[in-house]
């Protein structure tokens, strides 16, 4: 690989994409983000999923990035459907992806952003890191009235900064983010309020809608040493229309975490779940679902619905633009699943009404 090449996948993947090089940088005994005390997620200094397997060492990395088997991905990747305009309100569920992990969610009379996400690219600057394959699959000004700000982890595919400000002037939505996630997102504007809960935590959003705060198996970081200084979660709301489980970014690990949805919210109406970013496996699994997983996921908490995310936008891994799609098409059928019940979006794509 050339130099060039190799530079500039690196400062892609590892520090961008992927939050931070601070693979090695444990020796930092202060988290800017967030003061609390221990408990069996939280060491004091840093947030980990209990169990589960937690940090790349450098060799791991070097060996990822120099191994090759790298899918080519085209400068564009468009999506087949057109920019949405979505209507103002919806009393039903109305779902639309906007590109990677963003989604709009329309229910109940409410409209909530999940890890809204308009940057050129999933990086602190403008001139490198994974640059959008396509355009959002709704406009920033055909945005409804915004109630309600979802953040799983401050990853930037997730956590767009400047987004966040624009949305705070023009639509003062609630914020809501896992602990450590409000200083991060009040570095953009000092005036954001932010709703920052733990796992177990929950906010409510009026009209009947409450959020709630779910373990994930993920990690954090915006730079280079202040990984797993935030926590990372998924979210489940609970509505008049039925429970929505949204992960953002999760590996399967153990199944444990997945089972209490079910237990303590009932089977959800529809699961918004990542099916991405997973190759090379011995890398990725610890962080990142492939297909076949997230249909084990869809099927433990016996969901009616599932929509994909965290694919096909901004290239991240080693799989090819369409590749998780055709996974999970594999998987679905493999487990006897009908594949109009778990719909890899595409940005624009609306599901519901």
């Amino acid at each position: 690989m050339k130099n060039r090449g190799f530079l500039k996948f690196a400062s892609a993947m590892t520090v961008m994409t992927l939050g931070g090089v601070g693979y090695a940088a444990h020796r930092r005994s202060r988290n800017p983000y967030y003061k609390g005390p221990v408990s069996d997620h939280f060491d004091g200094v840093r947030f980990f999923s209990p169990g589960q397997p937690q940090d790349k060492g450098v060799g791991e990395v070097a060996r990822w990035q120099l191994g090759g088997g790298r899918e080519a991905w085209p400068a564009q990747v468009p999506s087949p459907y057109p920019q949405d305009a979505p209507p103002e309100r919806v009393e039903g569920l109305r779902v639309v992806h906007i590109g990677h992990a963003s989604l709009l969610i329309q229910v109940a009379g409410r409209n909530i952003l999940v890890d809204p996400v308009y940057a050129r690219r999933a990086s602190p600057v403008g001139f490198t890191g994974p640059k959008r394959a396509n355009p959002p699959g709704i406009a920033f000004s055909a945005l409804p009235p915004i109630d309600a700000v979802l953040i799983t982890h401050n990853h930037y595919d997730h956590l767009d900064g400047p987004i966040l400000a624009r949305l705070w002037a023009e639509h003062a939505p609630t914020f809501v983010a896992p602990l450590g996630n409000d200083a991060i997102i009040r570095s953009y504007d000092a005036t954001i309020p932010v709703e920052t809960r733990d796992w177990g935590g929950s906010v409510d959003l009026g009209g009947g809608i409450v959020v709630h705060l779910v373990p994930a198996y993920h990690w954090s970081a915006r730079g280079v040493n202040d990984r797993r200084m935030a926590l990372w979660c998924a979210f489940v709301l609970t509505t008049p229309r039925g429970v929505v489980y949204h992960v953002g970014d999760t590996g399967y690990g153990d199944g444990a975490i997945f089972r209490p949805v079910r237990e303590r919210f009932g089977a959800p109406r529809l699961a918004t779940l990542p099916i991405g970013a997973y190759e090379p496996r011995w890398f990725m699994q610890p962080q990142h679902m492939n297909p076949e997983e997230a249909v084990r996921v869809f099927r433990e908490v016996g969901a009616e619905q599932a929509l994909g995310h965290h694919w096909g936008t901004f290239r991240l891994t080693n799989e090819g633009p369409g590749e998780p799609a055709e996974a999970l098409g594999r998987a679905l059928a493999a487990a006897d699943v009908p594949a109009e019940r778990f719909l890899a979006l595409r940005p624009g794509q609306v599901w519901g009404g």
